[in-house]
């Protein structure tokens, strides 16, 4: 992950984006196993299926370590992941894409947790 990871630091709009204090002492506190099955629980309702009517706008700016995060990878809406992981709109993601999906949203609060 990390050639995605650089490529996103590259992006004036993903780079911008970071954890709060808040944002981090609700992962800490929360731990990291249930921060996980928020993101799962995020994109398979948001993200996964087919037709999503509020594409676009479906993942808020703020509220949840895991939003932020999407935000950051290019995994917020259909859009972006048709754009940063080829993955096209109109299909449903597969439980292996979604799995991918929760995989970088958690490396990438793992990495903000360590700043």
């Amino acid at each position: 992950m990390d050639w995605l990871f650089y490529r996103l630091s590259k992006s004036n709009f993903r780079s911008r984006f970071y954890l709060k204090q808040q944002d981090r002492e609700y992962v800490w506190k929360k731990g990291m196993d249930t921060i996980r099955s928020h993101a799962q629980d995020f994109v398979r309702t948001r993200l996964a299926p087919d037709v999503i009517p509020n594409d676009g706008k479906q993942t808020p700016m703020r509220g949840h370590p895991a939003f932020i995060a999407q935000h950051a990878t290019g995994t917020c809406c259909r859009g972006c992941l048709s754009k940063w992981y080829h993955i096209p709109k109109g299909t449903q993601l597969t439980q292996a894409q979604q799995d991918y999906v929760v995989d970088v949203i958690m490396e990438w609060i793992n990495r903000q947790m360590k700043r």
